[in-house]
């Protein structure tokens, strides 16, 4: 007894990953879906990045958005899949706490960058939509590159914050993740100590860098509609909306699961279901982005 609870209160030196459950009989099936979509999600998107930097005629902007958002998806994708699928194929659930933290902090990372380039990338289609005579004064190649920049340094900056005050929490107790990567809320259940100022910076961190990235979207794509909608003639609002349509189902479709996953009760019956819907906005996400350019761009 006495030794349990000294286990109960020593923090782990590492946490077991439960994924997607227990499953034995599709470590297989499982294993190689997951590495078809891997494998296409990497070369979509490093395809779309060679050709916006080999293509002269590309060399703009909107295409520069394009080509940060591919690489992006690129790494983001690489911080969760290689490890679940290491797990397929091995059995081997354990991961480090240093490697649990770091997963988090490139995870976390990635996902406040693809917010505010989101948003950036929103902000270009305005211009093009409802300034477009001051278009090419106002994006120029500066204002492009500082938003890239910024979108980096914001993801870093907040990613960093998070991560070293969740760091410094005592783990102890049953060191099982009960999901397939390190996210915030199943490593914050395994503490043993207060939690509240981690979770009050936590959520300052989400609203600046989930909340108000998604709120300038908005705006921007209400903005985008009134002007599309006062356009007279329909062949022009066609193909005004055509020029938006592939950033608005990406962004719906980013956003859509991201709140979904972050707003449900972290209730036992809810678990699985939220498995899901991070699994869709962590691993499909990145997949069908590079395939929804591609289809809606000559």
């Amino acid at each position: 007894m006495e030794k349990h609870e000294r286990d109960n209160h020593t923090s782990p030196t590492e946490f077991l990953l439960l994924g997607m459950g227990d499953m034995p009989t599709l470590q297989i099936p499982l294993f190689l879906l997951l590495l078809i979509i891997y494998l296409v999600t990497v070369v979509g998107n490093i395809l779309i990045v060679v050709l916006v930097v080999l293509e002269q005629h590309l060399h703009t902007p909107m295409y520069t958005f394009l080509g940060t958002l591919s690489s992006l998806e690129t790494w983001y994708s690489s911080t969760t899949l290689p490890r679940l699928l290491a797990s397929f194929l091995t059995g081997d659930r354990a991961i480090s706490v240093h490697g649990c933290m770091a997963q988090f902090y490139f995870f976390s990372s990635f996902v406040a960058t693809e917010c505010y380039l989101l948003g950036a990338m929103s902000y270009d289609q305005y211009l093009a939509i409802c300034q477009p005579l001051l278009y090419v004064r106002r994006m120029t190649w500066k204002v492009c590159l500082q938003l890239v920049a910024a979108s980096w340094l914001v993801g870093v900056f907040v990613s960093a914050t998070v991560t070293a005050f969740l760091s410094q929490i005592n783990f102890c107790g049953p060191k099982t993740i009960d999901h397939f990567f390190c996210d915030f809320t199943p490593l914050l259940e395994l503490s043993c100590s207060d939690t509240s100022v981690v979770t009050l910076v936590s959520f300052i961190v989400c609203f600046l860098s989930i909340i108000f990235p998604f709120l300038s979207t908005l705006v921007s794509y209400v903005c985008i509609v009134a002007t599309i909608l006062r356009i007279p003639s329909s062949v022009s609002r066609k193909k005004a909306f055509s020029t938006c349509s592939s950033h608005l189902i990406v962004v719906t479709i980013f956003y859509v699961t991201l709140f979904i996953v972050y707003l449900l009760p972290t209730t036992a019956p809810l678990r699985q279901l939220n498995k899901v819907f991070s699994f869709f906005y962590t691993v499909l996400t990145p997949l069908v982005n590079p395939l929804i350019y591609s289809l809606r761009n000559r």
